[in-house]
């Protein structure tokens, strides 16, 4: 009678699976949309202005205003071709900047801190946001990068006093910031209508680098909400914009996956990306489609791509979290471990935490799993990856009913998940 009712309830969850896909069966993409973009010309790394600011550098290291600007452009170089090269650059011109800065240090300082959130060297950009904050220039965007750096770390209660400190809603760092603190508690309905605000206020200034980031941040919210379409619509915006937008030819390329389930098509869109963009974690999301078409071959190749191109020094623990997901999936569990635990001193998170704990049940520590789970992680995030872990926890300690609940709440989460770890959602 039991397997009766088991098998029953499988195939009764595989059918609402169904239904929750069909809601936006009707909408597909048009490969004519994004085609152009595909092929577009490779980034310039490289322009007038940038050498006579760089000759500068070379020629006398005091040159403030240079050490900016060639920083400047570093940084944008890293963020359309993710050569990790760039930022490390940038980060050499921010430092000598700061030595040297009489006036308008506390501005430097932010800076420097922004680049090291972007090596995930959380804790360095927390002690240049504090050093900044104890010079009293630029109160608010001082303020606007504490609350940044206190949600990297999980200090949330922080987090939110610095975003109440801000508070103003004209303000396009004040919309995006609320909209993040909403999106983290949950809801997301009101994290999109924030979001929302600060579209209309960047179209408003017609701030090409504002219109960008609105636009696939926004696409980003609607894909978490099922709104497909409008995702798509809004990533094409991006790409309008800026042809070489690796962030948006990649949303793109997810939906393709994911809602469409064309994996070859998706994986061309991935294959125009890393001709062009470094950036390692493409090889992973390559590598996971290439599982979904039962392509064994592709997969280990894009895993090895993967572990080749993380292997720079330059990375440092940028890639930690990816890197646990990547030893767990070729059964090195030690190596695993830790990473999360490292990740864990790094960044205590709920979503962290629910890495240690899987890694912990992964080398079948499920006691401790299910401990860590308990304390840091239960009710504390929302994401759909860390939530199916955590659910494969309570499974393996007999926690059923808290598993059926984390299978109703990932029914809607379907598309964020994916098709592999949608098909594993069955067998929880």
């Amino acid at each position: 009678m039991m397997k009766t009712l088991t098998k029953y309830s499988s195939l009764l969850f595989i059918g609402l699976i169904c239904l929750s896909c069909a809601q936006e069966e009707g909408f597909k993409t048009d490969r004519q949309d994004y085609d152009q973009y595909l092929t577009a010309a490779p980034v310039k790394t490289n322009s007038k202005y940038f050498e006579l600011w760089d000759n500068k550098i070379m020629q006398d290291s005091a040159q403030l205003l240079s050490l900016g600007n060639v920083a400047s452009e570093y940084t944008r170089f890293f963020e359309v071709t993710g050569d990790i090269e760039h930022l490390k650059r940038a980060e050499q011109s921010l430092e000598k900047a700061v030595d040297i800065a009489a006036i308008g240090k506390a501005g430097y300082l932010r800076a420097l801190a922004r680049n090291y959130i972007s090596q995930h060297r959380f804790k360095e950009a927390l002690e240049l946001a504090s050093e900044a904050m104890k010079m009293r220039s630029g109160v608010n965007a001082t303020h606007g990068l504490l609350f940044d750096v206190h949600m990297e770390l999980g200090n949330y209660g922080q987090a939110q006093l610095y975003l109440d400190s801000i508070q103003n809603m004209s303000d396009f760092g004040y919309l995006i910031r609320v909209a993040k603190w909403n999106d983290h508690k949950g809801d997301l309905e009101t994290a999109i209508r924030f979001m929302e605000k600060a579209k209309e206020k960047a179209e408003s200034s017609n701030n090409r680098n504002l219109l960008l980031w609105s636009y696939t941040n926004l696409a980003d919210f609607y894909g978490h909400a099922g709104r497909i379409e409008e995702s798509y619509r809004f990533y094409l915006k991006a790409l309008q914009m800026d042809p070489q937008n690796a962030y948006a030819k990649k949303g793109i390329a997810w939906i393709v996956y994911s809602h469409e389930r064309n994996g070859k098509e998706a994986l061309r869109i991935l294959d125009s990306i890393i001709k062009a963009n470094k950036s390692p974690e493409y090889h992973l999301l390559k590598a996971e489609i290439a599982s979904f078409l039962d392509d064994e071959t592709l997969r280990m190749q894009s895993l090895d791509n993967y572990y080749k191109s993380v292997a720079h020094d330059g990375y440092g623990q940028m890639y930690n979290a990816y890197n646990v997901g990547f030893y767990l999936d070729v059964d090195a569990m030690d190596r695993a471990l830790h990473l999360a635990k490292q990740e864990v001193r790094n960044r205590p998170t709920p979503e962290t935490y629910g890495w240690l704990a899987y890694s912990l049940l992964k080398r079948g520590e499920k006691e401790q799993a299910l401990e860590l789970v308990e304390d840091y992680v239960e009710g504390q995030t929302f994401e759909p990856e860390i939530l199916f872990c955590i659910a494969e926890v309570y499974k393996a300690n007999g926690h059923t009913e808290k598993v059926k609940e984390i299978k109703k709440e990932l029914l809607g989460a379907v598309y964020e998940l994916g098709p592999v770890k949608e098909m594993g959602l069955a067998s929880l």
